[in-house]
């Protein structure tokens, strides 16, 4: 006997009318409000909110830098990333050696002292003076680290007999990686990639400790000077939103344009 469960079914059968979704994120969005209406309401707290308006600049000036590293680190980390998944897959045991040292290093150690090591240690014997600089590259290798562990499980993913089908018909491996593999790789890894590209851009908050006034900083200082707390940041968290939600929902997007029924 098939007992089928309506509320859990792991794929819908048609998708679902563009009101009922619509509702049913309003429906959620005012259980939440009302519940962090009550604790704010019991908690009794003195708002002032002017300090929005007086620190406005330095809010929108850390907002605006998290923002130019968040964009620069992440296609500086994606393009290292590939790279050093391609490493892996390298028949090349050099490389492959390369590869394995260098994601097991950088996940294994915090990114904290990675940024210390690389600005006072690396930057400082190379010469490397602009903080911005060491501060985007220190993000992307470590967040190179972990897309190329997301894209080589992709590639893995791709069936040994695709890869013998390909070579049978006289394709090159650039021509089997081109058309056969990225494809259905890049449709794979799309879910994990954004998870860690947004992981990426609250890490650049990690960046204060080598003296960027990027958005976290901003907020601290304001919150040091007005002890407003909850003023200062609350609006952090919805910068942070501003900036991740969009990755999320084009991920999903360029997910589904993607799917193909195997």
């Amino acid at each position: 006997m098939k007992v089928r469960l309506e509320w859990f079914t792991i794929r819908p059968e048609k998708p679902p009318h563009p009101l009922a979704v619509g509702l049913s994120y309003l429906m959620v969005f005012g259980v939440l409000a009302i519940v962090f209406q009550v604790a704010f309401v019991r908690l009794q707290y003195d708002w002032n909110w002017s300090v929005l308006g007086e620190y406005r600049t330095l809010f929108l000036h850390g907002w605006g830098t998290t923002l130019g590293l968040s964009v620069a680190s992440l296609g500086l980390s994606l393009l290292l990333g590939v790279g050093l998944a391609l490493a892996g897959q390298s028949r090349w045991l050099p490389l492959r050696s390369f590869h394995r040292l260098t994601v097991e290093v950088i996940r294994g150690t915090p990114l904290l002292v990675q940024i210390l090591i690389f600005f006072y240690v690396v930057a400082d014997a190379y010469g490397i003076q602009n903080r911005y600089v060491v501060g985007v590259l220190t993000l992307s290798l470590f967040s190179a680290a972990y897309i190329a562990e997301i894209v080589r499980a992709g590639i893995e993913s791709v069936g040994a007999s695709q890869w013998e089908s390909a070579r049978a018909i006289g394709m090159s491996d650039p021509q089997i990686y081109r058309h056969i593999v990225f494809p259905q790789a890049m449709r794979r890894a799309l879910p994990p990639l954004a998870g860690q590209f947004v992981s990426l851009i609250k890490d650049s908050s990690l960046l204060s400790m080598i003296g960027i006034a990027e958005f976290t900083k901003n907020a601290r200082d304001v919150n040091s000077l007005t002890f407003s707390t909850l003023e200062s940041y609350l609006p952090l968290a919805i910068g942070y939103l501003v900036l991740t939600l969009p990755i999320s929902w084009w991920t999903q997007r360029l997910e589904r344009s993607l799917h193909f029924e195997t």
